[in-house]
């Protein structure tokens, strides 16, 4: 009898299914004793019953057959809370799946619950109101970061082999970063969105959070492809993960920009990161190009513009929930219903033409730009956000400055774990030209060959 979760990556867990060295339904039994045991408060809901019922028709022929999975409580699941992460929305439910999690339960994914997220996916440490604080499995003291927290902390801390996240501003590569997983921001609209999506602010794409490079290759096969319900999505692209190892890698232009132009990181991540970044280029036959990289600060702008989701959402119920909301989302909503005019607009449209712009010209002279995932390891559960990084002082812009240039411009983006800093996860970004995930997967591998890293925080599942 299974004891205790899956800690490899969820493809290995498929081939023990097939050989009958595990069984779905023993899988999903130790998955739900798990998360009952843990302190993480990765899961704002579980449904044992749903999860037993799928797990006992599960076909391991399928490619994510029997899988104890968890989705993002910002995804919709038909029947499940839709809300949001919000108290003033924690009576809605879904009327339906989402493209997304309709295309896992098709390929045998057993959806166990929904993990926790930031309220409206505003806030990059996963602490609400609604659910509570959220924590880290390499330290219970420290966030698993956001808004894709709770899948973070539940794939790093042993409980569940592979989660949905979403990523408007860093919500994938942050968590994964902080909790060393692989995290990849695809090309906007590699991955379709809806029933009813939201068409602005035109920066969020779903995916995962996983162990490996060939889950997060194996989901895209699985979840990719146009759907007239999201107008922007693209056409589907087979064999991600058949096509692994694939791309002529020898001679690609790479330059090592640890801060993207833009942000300030702590010393020692900087230092990770060129070492990784110098071995990946001997490993792979790179070309090491020097880039001038000066990226305009916009965090205000990209805020501003994804609170108008947020009012949409929220509708006639603000601002009388207004102290309902943390304090994060109040702020911004007050803040942004102030300055939120058609001046403000324009403004918003300048920053994001030319980030695009600058990121065109990028890619013009590079094929990769290598650079940290985040300014510093994961900082306090508790919050709050980080004005300072190694006793330098910081705006709260820079926490996501790393990451959102990539949202702006919809470029695909991975990060992979390398060398821990005191004892936490460190995050190495790979942002490439549109559509080219499978280089950027490909990278990832030979970095995941190479220089393994750990599947699981130390000492999980807890």
């Amino acid at each position: 009898m299974t004891d205790s979760p899956w800690l490899g990556d969820a493809c290995s867990l498929v081939d023990a299914f097939r050989r009958g060295e595990r069984t779905p339904t023993e899988e999903v039994e130790v998955t739900l004793a798990a998360i009952e045991a843990s302190d993480l408060n990765a899961f704002s809901y579980i449904d044992a019953d749903a999860a037993r019922t799928a797990a006992a028709s599960a076909d391991a022929s399928l490619p994510f057959g029997g899988v104890p999975i968890g989705v993002k409580e910002l995804d919709a699941v038909e029947g499940w809370p839709a809300t949001e992460a919000s108290i003033p929305l924690r009576d809605r439910v879904s009327p339906h799946d989402s493209t997304q999690t309709a295309r896992l339960r098709a390929a045998g994914a057993v959806i166990v619950g929904l993990t926790t997220a930031s309220e409206f996916g505003g806030v990059n440490l996963t602490r609400t109101k609604l659910n509570g604080i959220t924590r880290n499995p390499w330290d219970g003291e420290r966030t698993p970061g956001g808004s894709s927290g709770g899948a973070a902390s539940a794939v790093a801390g042993g409980l569940i082999p592979l989660g949905t996240a979403g990523d408007g501003g860093g919500s994938i590569r942050i968590p994964a970063g902080f909790t060393g997983l692989l995290g990849l921001k695809n090309t906007y609209g590699r991955i379709p969105k809806g029933p009813n999506m939201m068409v602005q602010p035109l920066t969020a794409v779903i995916g995962c959070v996983s162990r490996s490079v060939r889950d997060t290759a194996r989901w895209l096969d699985v979840c990719n492809g146009f759907d007239a319900r999201d107008p922007y999505s693209l056409p589907r692209v087979d064999g991600w993960e058949a096509g692994l190892g694939t791309t002529e890698l020898a001679g690609l232009r790479v330059a090592i920009v640890p801060d993207m132009g833009n942000a300030y990181v702590h010393p020692e991540v900087v230092d990770r990161v060129v070492a990784a970044g110098e071995a990946l280029v001997k490993d792979a036959g790179l070309k090491l190009v020097d880039l001038d990289l000066s990226l305009p600060g916009g965090s205000v702008e990209w805020a501003l513009a994804g609170l108008v989701g947020v009012l949409a959402e929220l509708g006639d119920l603000y601002p009388g929930c207004e102290r309902d909301l943390t304090p994060e989302i109040a702020f911004g909503l007050r803040i942004g219903t102030q300055l939120y005019n058609l001046e403000q607009a324009a403004k918003v449209e300048e920053y994001r033409t030319i980030v695009n712009e600058t990121m065109a010209a990028v890619f013009e002279q590079v094929d990769v730009v290598i650079a940290a995932t985040n300014p510093d390891i994961a900082f306090a559960a508790t919050g709050p956000l980080p004005q300072a990084v190694g006793g330098h002082p910081t705006d709260l812009g820079n926490n996501g400055a790393l990451t959102i240039p990539s949202n702006i411009a919809g470029n695909p983006a991975v990060t992979v774990p390398i060398e821990p800093l005191d004892g936490m996860p460190v995050g190495l970004q790979l942002v490439g030209p549109h559509h080219r995930e499978a280089m950027l997967l490909d990278l990832a591998l030979v970095i995941e060959r190479e220089r393994p890293w750990p599947l699981v925080a130390p000492g999980s599942p807890l």
